[in-house]
């Protein structure tokens, strides 16, 4: 049995990759060179071997150098990441057209004499690299795909739990396969490769004598809603934000209630950061009445489950040429998946019935290169989170007239009481004492049934309709163009990425041009409803199609010759999902600062490695704070000490490193950030807000800081609030309660770590890998777990 085949399971993410390629100084003649690093190896061995641990160093090594990285440092902490390898160790492989090469880091280098026999390598190194894994995503990938109410597909994958599905589970999935058949040949290409790519899986298996079942075409097809059910979504909260719209109308009135609520939702905040500057207009701040989005009874909201929770810490940094110093364009970008052993993705390079790609892959689906590099390109991407989902509002009704209640089992759609089906998918088996649950909820034409709520006192039924449900093969047409080679510029880059309908943003390199998408099956919605609110279902508010590919963000070669992008706002007037409040005037993107005037590859890394230990509240929200606390004196000498001590932090860069290895931050300014924190936006907020603070996401806290202290100061500030929330706008009011809580901060470090506040420490851990079976540990950072340099020379 190999040893690969015991890698171990690991929560499931969305898989990115891209390459690296660096100049040499300015005024020589760039080179291209491709370089990457995957946190913390290839293998997924159990126990752990070499190669489950080769690149930590590398990946751990470039922390410390902070912003002075160096070419050098490209080549000694990224490795190479050539195409057509056939220098390592040629492996066994039961197929006389296939030849698969593991490099020095274990990387496998497929090359078929045909498709087929590239796609059976894919199969049978992906067995072999992450064979547990992909046996343990088998059942949880199938209720992802279902949108089953109330499962988790991260939480089942780690708790080992098998499922059963049923054979209406099975239809549903082998339904999809029609997607493809009807996409014409480069569909059913994808079919063709699907089945050798299943064959390869199920060669290895019984080469190795593994005892699971057969892979088929739904297994894939299943790993494939997985990335679209749980990575590529955005929304899908509206009737929690309906509610909690209620709660605000009840304390503060109609009026007022729904202006604090726009505020904190921040759905269209001006200020927020952008990736491209051109203005593309998506679900706007409703100005009218909206008679298709009620708000729901506060109060109301019975056995509403959210999906799985979404994944989202990728960047990217690119730089056009006109902007490099070598006048060859350069990129910096990959997906932040977690620390895993094994790790989630797995790296693979395939050549042979035209396809020649390296990159990235989810297990499942590596079929294809999923993010990576082609023979003379590079593309990858970040989270996008755009509003895919809708909750509907199905009122309930009985076909004999007599009033519902919130068991009735008929909806009302255009006029009729229709009766809802009832889905069986199959059974979920116990782990750990836990008994086995039949998965059976019912569904309207609209999706599953999540809960129900009441709207004037009447029962609804709230389900989910998510845009990708049952469709989510199609995005593979994309990656296999991909794959293919058939990116030859910023447009037919473009063309290639609106055919993947996960939600993501994309961003493609070569050697003349940057370019970048946001991609995704986005609903027109009806007018007079609101996106942040859910849909009456009675067949009035339908989706009025999708977006076409011109209204999607998308750029090429920008005015200021940067791409930035972390998980931030796409484009002016592109709207929040109803999930997403954080879309404020505070963002990770704006640690990407400062960019030379012309930029070398090392530069960008610079910036991204600074960024990756770098404390947002640091550098984005405490110098506003301050000048708040400056328009009056401190209370006493150490609360003035408290936070100065921030402030001289910030002035040394707001590093969250540990170079001594000590097992704490740096820096005292840190400590005392940490225990102030919680404090001052508590102090600044819930004056006002009380209770309804505990209830809103706090993903936009610092936002919400930004814009409110700056109002209060006089200055400048686009798309101000309804009202002043820190000291109800009182600016002296306002201040004491800032200090009181820099005060409390550092009473409670005083208390805690002695009197000096120049030796206050904040501990700064070591990050271990999920789920435990490696001793190793790496420093604190935000950076991507699999990570490429690009620049491209011809």
């Amino acid at each position: 049995m190999s040893r690969r085949w015991f890698a171990t399971f690991v929560c499931v993410v969305l898989s990115a990759t891209l390459l690296a390629l660096v100049p040499t100084g300015a005024g020589a003649r760039p080179q291209s060179i491709v370089r990457n690093v995957l946190v913390p190896g290839e293998s997924g061995a159990v126990p752990p071997d070499a190669h489950s641990v080769d690149q930590i160093p590398l990946y751990d090594g470039l922390a410390s150098k902070f912003d002075h990285v160096t070419a050098s440092d490209l080549t000694t902490y990224f490795k190479d990441e050539k195409l057509n390898d056939t220098s390592g160790t040629p492996e066994s492989t039961p197929r006389s057209g296939l030849r698969i090469f593991r490099d020095a880091y274990d990387v496998p280098h497929v090359f078929g004499a045909t498709r087929s026999d590239t796609e059976f390598g894919a199969g049978w190194v992906t067995a072999e690299d992450r064979g547990l894994l992909i046996e343990t995503l088998r059942g949880p990938a199938r209720l992802a795909a279902l949108d089953a109410p109330g499962l988790d597909a991260f939480s089942l994958a780690q708790s080992l739990r098998t499922f059963d599905s049923s054979p209406a589970t099975e239809q549903f999935l082998a339904n999809q396969a029609k997607v493809l058949e009807d996409s014409g040949p480069d569909g059913r290409q994808v079919l063709a490769d699907v089945d050798a790519y299943v064959a390869g899986i199920n060669a290895f298996y019984t080469a190795h004598h593994n005892p699971a079942k057969q892979w088929t075409r739904n297994d894939v097809l299943a790993s494939s809603a997985l990335i679209g059910a749980v990575f590529g979504r955005g929304g899908g909260t509206e009737a929690a934000n309906s509610e909690l719209l209620a709660r605000f109308r009840a304390t503060f009135g109609t009026a007022q209630g729904t202006a604090m609520f726009r505020d904190l939702r921040e759905q269209q905040d001006p200020e927020a950061p952008t990736t491209l500057t051109r203005r593309f207009d998506y679900e706007p701040v409703p100005t009218g009445p909206t008679p298709g989005s009620p708000v729901v009874d506060a109060g109301s909201l019975q056995a509403v489950s959210a999906l799985t929770p979404k994944q989202h810490m990728s960047n990217a940094l690119l730089v056009k040429a006109g902007r490099s110093a070598t006048g060859k364009p350069l990129a910096v970008m990959g997906p932040q998946v977690g620390y895993y052993y094994p790790e989630i993705l797995m790296e693979l390079d395939l050549h042979g019935g035209g396809l020649d790609a390296r990159g990235a892959s989810f297990p499942g689906t590596s079929l294809y290169v999923e993010l990576g590099r082609g023979k003379n390109y590079a593309w990858s991407a970040t989270s996008a989170e755009s509003d895919n989902i809708d909750q509907f509002l199905d009122q309930l009704c009985n076909p004999d007239g007599s009033t519902p209640t919130r068991t009735s089992d008929h909806y009302l759609f255009k006029g009729r009481c229709v009766a809802m089906t009832t889905f069986d998918a199959g059974v979920l088996h116990g782990a750990g004492g836990q008994p086995d649950q039949e998965v059976v909820y019912r569904q309207t034409m609209h999706g599953p049934v999540s809960g129900t709520v009441t709207v004037n006192g009447k029962p609804y039924a709230i389900t989910t309709q998510r845009s990708t449900r049952g469709r989510e093969p199609a995005s593979a047409i994309g990656f296999e163009l991909l794959n293919e080679n058939k990116a030859h510029g910023p447009s037919s880059f473009q063309r290639i990425a609106n055919k993947i309908e996960y939600t993501f943003n994309w961003f493609y390199v070569d050697d003349e041009h940057v370019s970048y998408f946001s991609s995704g099956r986005l609903p027109i919605r009806a007018p007079g409803t609101d996106p942040s609110l859910p849909t009456l279902g009675t067949g009035q508010w339908e989706w009025r199609g999708f977006l076409d590919q011109d209204a999607h963000p998308h750029g090429s070669d920008p005015d200021l010759g940067l791409f930035l992008n972390w998980n931030n706002k796409q484009a002016p007037g592109w709207g929040a999902a109803d999930d997403n409040w954080g879309f404020g005037p505070v963002q990770h993107v704006q640690l990407f600062a400062p960019f030379n005037r012309r930029s070398r590859l090392e530069d960008v890394a610079s910036v991204m490695n600074k960024a990756a230990t770098q404390d947002d509240r640091a550098v984005l929200v405490w110098p506003i704070i301050a000048r708040v606390l400056a328009t009056g004196p401190a209370p006493d000498a150490r609360t003035r000490a408290t936070a100065q001590l921030i402030t001289s932090w910030l002035q040394r860069g707001a590093s969250r490193l540990d170079r001594n290895s000590d097992g704490k931050v740096d820096d005292p300014g840190a400590a005392a950030l940490d225990a102030a924190w919680p404090r001052l936006w508590d102090a600044a907020l819930r004056p006002v807000l009380g209770p309804l603070l505990d209830a809103i996401p706090h993903t936009g806290v610092g936002g919400y800081l930004s814009k409110d202290l700056r109002a209060l100061l006089g200055e400048h500030v686009a798309g101000p609030y309804s009202r002043a929330y820190c000291g109800t706008g009182d600016l002296g009011a306002c201040r004491a309660a800032l200090w009181n809580a820099m005060k409390q901060a550092g009473d409670a470090l005083a208390a805690q770590q002695g009197p000096d506040p120049n030796a206050w420490r904040a501990p700064a851990g070591r990050t271990t890998f999920v789920p435990g079976l490696l001793p190793n540990t790496i420093q604190a950072v935000n950076r991507p777990t699999f990570q490429q340099v690009v620049a491209f020379d011809d």
